[in-house]
């Protein structure tokens, strides 16, 4: 081991409330698009085993919706009984490979449409999203009680199948984040306008989710957005009096990110997504879409810069206001990176397009010390192609058109 590295914590345990990782390393719920039917799939398992046999201490399936209404696409999962002896295979098999297994859960919100939630969509506010695209409607008093107890079902079910954590999603434009956003958000009962109200599905949410948690013993991560990404939403300062109220609740962790899906998608992830590769994937069923995406993409698609460590100056505001463990993701791509995070007082980090490029990219750390980087260079080729097939990373591709070749800058597969 490298001798500046001897302090290092992220090869030490972490006790993230009842259950142990071996490391400080978690995969991040990047959407794996590898499910089938709103169920999990045999290429769902084996990517997560080969992240937990390469080194990581904990993967993340990746966005299950509590109930129907609060899926996107068909290859989502839709967190129900049924699916529970499926997911209870991924999970011993992650188990035996030393990890933990974590699932996120959540709600899409107004990010669906009709023939895909199985109902009219739903959000804090009524409103037509271009996203689907579709219109939506507010939901209801009654609703908003019934869809906050579905997270507390949703942990139990989670229980069952075997995972040790579940990852509330409260950001990224999601329906958590739909309420607390005044962007989303504009309502003029008890749920909208001011931010303690605007906070109260959210609490309400959280009230159920950790008192099933409690009966499972299960941890809680939170996912929360440091900033929505564009004026009128979720800015700092207003972030961080939430990030205090989700701390109130005794969660094991925050998970800061940022960016909203249907508004600034790249404020989430970083890069120049590659617009013509997006629109090639895109089945003809939704041509309206895959032609604009083709064609005006770069333009209607904010663009930013990646650079490593991207989220981490905001993320440290939240470090000195907040006392409960935090968790930084955005842009984690070398061994140097996340020990710099490490040295900010951040107790775990999370990853994904690194673990897409090379599963065994941990243990690839472990085994290479300071200098280890990942082989991932940002063409963003995985995020233009997840919503229509999977996540993939161009280099694991061996047989890409020439056009997509073109846009990422690659020489010809064939």
């Amino acid at each position: 081991m490298d001798k500046d590295l001897k302090e290092s914590k992220l090869f030490t345990p972490y006790k993230l409330g009842p259950v142990t990782l071996r490391n400080r390393t978690i995969r991040s719920a990047a959407f794996e698009s590898m499910g089938k039917d709103f169920g999990p799939t045999q290429k769902l398992k084996d990517y997560h085993v080969s992240v937990a046999r390469g080194g990581i201490g904990m993967t993340t399936l990746a966005y299950a919706s509590i109930n129907r209404s609060g899926v996107s696409f068909n290859s989502q999962l839709w967190l129900r009984p049924e699916i529970v002896p499926a997911l209870r295979d991924i999970t011993d098999a992650i188990h035996a490979e030393g990890a933990a297994a974590g699932i996120q859960i959540g709600h899409c919100g107004n990010m669906t449409h009709w023939s895909t939630a199985g109902c009219f969509p739903v959000s804090a506010s009524n409103g037509f999203n271009l996203y689907s695209p579709t219109f939506h409607r507010r939901l209801r008093r009654d609703e908003i009680t019934e869809m906050a107890r579905d997270f507390g079902r949703a942990v139990v079910t989670a229980h069952d199948a075997g995972f040790d954590s579940v990852e509330v999603h409260a950001g990224h434009g999601y329906l958590i984040s739909q309420f607390l956003s005044p962007y989303t958000n504009r309502r003029r009962d008890e749920f909208g306008g001011s931010l303690a109200n605007r906070m109260r599905f959210m609490e309400m949410c959280l009230e159920e989710v950790m008192e099933a948690a409690a009966r499972c013993r299960m941890a809680v991560l939170v996912k929360h957005n440091m900033e929505d990404g564009f004026r009128g939403g979720i800015e700092v300062p207003e972030s961080i009096e939430i990030a205090k109220r989700i701390e109130s609740y005794g969660v094991d962790g925050i998970v800061l990110s940022s960016g909203f899906v249907s508004r600034a998608p790249m404020a989430v992830m970083r890069g120049r997504i590659p617009t013509k590769t997006m629109g090639y994937y895109m089945p003809w069923k939704m041509w309206p879409q895959k032609i604009v995406v083709s064609l005006f993409g770069q333009w209607m698609i904010k663009q930013y810069d990646f650079e490593e460590c991207f989220f981490l100056e905001n993320a440290k505001r939240f470090r000195r206001e907040l006392k409960c463990p935090l968790v930084y993701v955005g842009g984690l791509v070398s061994r140097r990176g996340i020990e710099r995070v490490l040295d900010e007082g951040f107790e775990m980090v999370q990853m994904a397009r690194a673990l897409v490029n090379d599963p065994a990219f941990v243990n690839r750390m472990r085994d290479g010390g300071i200098d280890t980087r990942s082989g991932c260079d940002h063409k963003d080729y995985c995020i233009a192609r997840m919503y229509s097939i999977d996540m993939q990373c161009c280099h694991n591709c061996p047989d890409l058109p020439d056009t997509i070749c073109r846009e990422l800058g690659l020489p010809r597969r064939r």
